[in-house]
């Protein structure tokens, strides 16, 4: 729906790239189904923004039944920085297009997004960079702060920001380093087990429904990322009945 010749503002969102991590499936499917809806905040994203989305990067892995690895025995989440067209295809394939819309003057890719699932964390929560500018370092947190707001399983105070060697082949890290300094990359990571609402004790054991939730409530953050609110279309107030 954008206008023709309009730039455009690209989210790429990834999922699946370890096999046993299957609650990013359901987040990743939340996202979907939300966004192809006819909500009303829906129709405003897809006026305003291209989402692109690979949900699952390791397909043979997942048919094979892994936990972590391909059908050849690579961790596809360390391969970002040189991947081979024979051995990491899909890995190989997302990045010559993520390169390509990078190096398109049309497009903006504002956001990258890689879903994964936790074995030991509570709750929703998200990784991100480290910059050198203090300016883009503080633009980042803004995205997990929204989104902290809107939804009550994702916990901010589990957010971090690291440049970890290990984590030097993943997504976050390798197209981090790559994008301009207007484009933020995340992993998003949310558990397996369960989640604690802020001011509680009690832990709410995850259901597939709270996850695609979990899925529903990133997308509908970004309408508060660009401010799109107020082109949201409101229900009409029903007519005061007269005497």
């Amino acid at each position: 729906n954008l206008r023709p010749g309009a730039e455009q503002k690209v989210v790429f969102i990834t999922a699946r790239v370890h096999p046993g991590e299957t609650p990013s499936s359901f987040v990743c499917q939340g996202i979907i189904d939300f966004l192809v809806s006819q909500h009303p905040i829906a129709k405003v994203l897809r006026d305003h923004l291209v989402f692109k989305i690979a949900p699952m990067l390791n397909p043979d892995g997942v048919y094979l039944g892994n936990y972590r690895c391909s059908l050849m025995g690579f961790d596809l989440n360390r391969h970002w920085a040189n991947p081979s067209p024979w051995a990491h295809p899909t890995l190989h394939g997302v990045k010559q297009l993520i390169i390509e819309m990078y190096n398109n003057p049309k497009i903006n890719l504002e956001f990258y997004i890689d879903i994964h699932a936790h074995s030991t964390m509570m709750n929703g929560f998200m990784y991100g960079n480290i910059f050198e500018d203090e300016e883009r370092f503080q633009r980042q947190a803004v995205l997990p702060k929204l989104l902290c707001q809107n939804a009550e399983d994702f916990s901010y105070s589990s957010t971090s920001f690291n440049r970890d060697a290990v984590k030097a082949g993943t997504g976050r890290r390798f197209l981090g380093g790559l994008l301009n300094d207007t484009s933020y990359c995340y992993t998003l990571e949310v558990s397996f087990y369960s989640y604690i609402v802020a001011g509680t004790t009690t832990a709410v054991p995850y259901t597939e429904e709270a996850y695609m939730k979990l899925g529903r409530n990133v997308a509908r953050t970004f309408l508060d990322y660009y401010r799109l609110n107020s082109l949201v279309e409101r229900p009409l107030a029903p007519t005061p009945k007269t005497r």
